[in-house]
């Protein structure tokens, strides 16, 4: 029997070198789509020196109008979020001066990539690309602070724990903010050469610099640690009420370095963190925001107790101010003819013990000027008197 032969399989023609691209031309890059831009709007029509400025000028524009329709339609999603939708619109000029300082490296890049005066150019350019950066993580830093707080608003019925959230959230992102603002200056100045190569050096001498440093900033890096260890220990939190000095006031801000108490009459005291981590002071609203107020009136001994007793309670049951849990009146003294009446309320914060103690003492006084003027103190009846 004759074997037939297997039939060679035809030749598989070679590829041409046009059809031989790497994988990686494949994709566009950034400075792929500025040169289609600029070709597009005929700047080689331009005379030399002007190319690479209308370049610039197109790239810039491109980015605002990238950064505005994104914007635009972002605010069509959250339109029934007004809240995120206000904080969302922070981050649009450093997105816009993102884009803009990326797309005018990349024109320059590819109208003019060899010229002598582009060293400098790209340094500033780089620097403002930098900050902007920066800037935009500083913003959604933010943002992503007033999200994670609002969540627990809803979530959290406890006013402390809310609190306490508060103060840890906010002092999380007052470091992360110092971490990016460190290392958007050492990006900055690692794109100096001569820095650059002063590298080795500094991180040869490190322990010597790290431990001259320390000693610059003791007290700095002193309150640093005592306002973290302020935020995570709980021992003050934002919103509580404390006696600091001889003097009332409430934590209004907590920061890396120092501690706002805001004083009832409007003043602002402001202590290093250490303050609070080495001297002594009373915390009012420590265990909870829920706090009793007394209300001093200084009578004369034919005071109708029990109807002013009757009157506070009518007070109380008529205001949202009182929380339900106290309101007592005592006579705690009496001595040279006068009567020493305490009234002692509560309330759920002390915002509304300090409108709750106003309102209890307008409304009886207002009562024994009308009623009883008889029942205040000889001068104040006096002037009573003479007014009616």
């Amino acid at each position: 029997m004759l074997a037939l032969a297997p039939t060679p399989a035809p030749p598989t023609p070679a590829p041409s070198g046009d059809s031989l691209m790497p994988e990686d031309t494949l994709t566009p890059t950034v400075n792929d789509v500025v040169g289609d831009l600029t070709q597009a709007a005929g700047t080689d029509a331009l005379p030399e020196p002007f190319r690479p400025w209308f370049a610039v000028i197109i790239a810039v524009v491109a980015s605002v109008l990238i950064v505005t329709i994104a914007f635009t339609a972002l605010g069509g999603v959250l339109r029934k979020h007004p809240t995120l939708r206000k904080d969302t619109a922070k981050a649009r000029v450093p997105a816009t001066l993102v884009l803009s300082f990326v797309g005018s490296l990349s024109a320059l890049e590819v109208t003019t990539p060899d010229a002598d005066w582009r060293r400098l150019v790209d340094f500033l350019l780089l620097s403002g690309l930098i900050c902007s950066v920066a800037w935009l993580i500083t913003v959604l830093l933010r943002l992503l602070e007033a999200e994670l707080l609002a969540k627990r608003r809803t979530s959290i019925a406890n006013d402390r724990r809310l609190a306490k959230v508060r103060t840890q959230v906010s002092l999380l992102r007052h470091v992360a903010n110092a971490v990016v603002l460190v290392l958007a200056g050492a990006a900055i100045l690692l794109l100096i050469p001569q820095v650059r190569a002063l590298g080795a050096g500094i991180l040869a001498s490190a322990g010597l610099i790290s431990v001259v440093a320390g000693l610059a900033v003791q007290s700095t890096l002193a309150n640093v640690f005592a306002g973290l260890q302020i935020a995570f220990t709980d021992a003050i939190r934002v919103d509580d009420t404390v006696l600091v000095e001889t003097q009332q006031g409430r934590i209004e801000e907590i920061t890396l370095t120092y501690v706002v108490v805001a004083m009832p009459d409007g003043r602002r005291m402001i202590l290093p963190s250490t303050y609070f981590t080495s001297t002594p002071f009373e915390n009012w609203s420590r265990g909870t925001a829920e706090l009793n107020g007394n209300v001093l009136l200084d009578l004369n001994w034919n005071a109708p107790v029990d109807m002013i007793r009757q009157r506070l309670k009518q007070l109380l049951d008529s205001t949202d101010l009182w929380d339900g849990r106290v309101g007592v009146l005592n006579v705690t003294d009496a001595i040279a003819g006068v009567l020493k009446v305490t009234i002692t309320v509560s309330a759920r914060n002390p915002a509304d013990l300090f409108d709750l103690r106003n309102y209890v003492r307008e409304k009886l006084v207002h009562d024994l000027q009308t009623k009883y003027p008889e029942a205040l103190p000889a001068p104040v009846a006096q002037v009573a008197g003479a007014k009616k």
